[in-house]
């Protein structure tokens, strides 16, 4: 058995521009909440995804990358340890054209039936997702708010 989350959103943007949006860590931090993420971006690389005190929220590792079509990660939750006890999860990142803008899908899964990490993931990323989609369309993020995550 398995949990899985699918997101999918569509932004007036450039495959290239979501691509860069997705992997810099300066740009990441405008939309994440000021999360950062450390990583060189090539298969079998470490990644590690950091609260803006310097914690590590989340770690993984680089399985694909094929810019700026396809990102693949394997990724743990780092700071809950009912979350970290439940194993690495895969996070898939999918980028099409679909005429002036990219479709960018988000696909998490875990090999655990009722995963708690899946839940919580699916309460973050539409909130992440939509501060992206936000800050490449008007040059703004969404503003903080009680629900954003924790840094």
């Amino acid at each position: 058995m398995s949990s899985t989350y699918i997101y999918v959103t569509y932004i007036r943007a450039t495959r290239e521009r979501v691509w860069d949006a997705l992997t810099n860590p300066e740009f990441m931090k405008q939309y994440w909440f000021g999360m950062t993420q450390e990583c060189e971006w090539k298969p079998g690389a470490p990644w590690t995804m950091k609260f803006s005190d310097g914690r590590v929220a989340d770690a993984g590792e680089v399985l694909e990358i094929d810019p700026p079509n396809r990102l693949v990660l394997k990724w743990r939750n780092e700071f809950r340890p009912e979350l970290k006890a439940e194993g690495y999860s895969r996070c898939v990142y999918e980028l099409d054209e679909d005429g002036d803008v990219t479709r960018l899908t988000i696909t998490h899964s875990i090999e655990r039936d009722r995963a708690r990490f899946i839940e919580a993931v699916s309460g973050g990323w539409p909130r992440v997702l939509s501060s992206l989609k936000t800050l490449l369309e008007t040059g703004a993020s969404l503003p903080r708010s009680h629900n954003a995550p924790h840094t």
